[in-house]
């Protein structure tokens, strides 16, 4: 396999293992509505401030949310294409096409 696949696979298993907290999944439905700044998160959960704040981290990084600061408050939004990106993602890898792994000559 190519260093090129191996990285496309280390990167969206890292994407994925980002969505693997059921925390992380429930704040991404809750900015499937809209965005929210980082105060309106917190009254949905009960958790501290610091750990939602490693939660977005997490997020951001990862590419699934963007956020921008307005005031002293920091707003977060999905970043719907990084969605539908590694739905596509897994829609390949689990179906036979053409550039399956299983076609990639050794």
């Amino acid at each position: 396999m190519s260093d090129k696949n191996e990285d496309k696979y280390f990167a969206y298993s890292k994407m994925l293992k980002v969505l693997c907290e059921p925390k992380r999944l429930q704040i991404i439905d809750l900015l499937s509505c809209r965005e929210l700044c980082a105060c309106e998160i917190l009254e949905y959960f009960h958790i501290s401030q610091p750990t939602l704040s490693s939660h977005m981290k997490k997020l951001e990084e990862a590419d699934f949310i963007k956020s921008r600061r307005d005031g002293k408050n920091i707003y977060y939004r999905l970043k719907e294409e990084s969605f539908k990106e590694i739905i596509n993602f897994i829609a390949d890898i689990s179906t036979n096409t053409e550039d399956c792994i299983c076609k990639i000559e050794n």
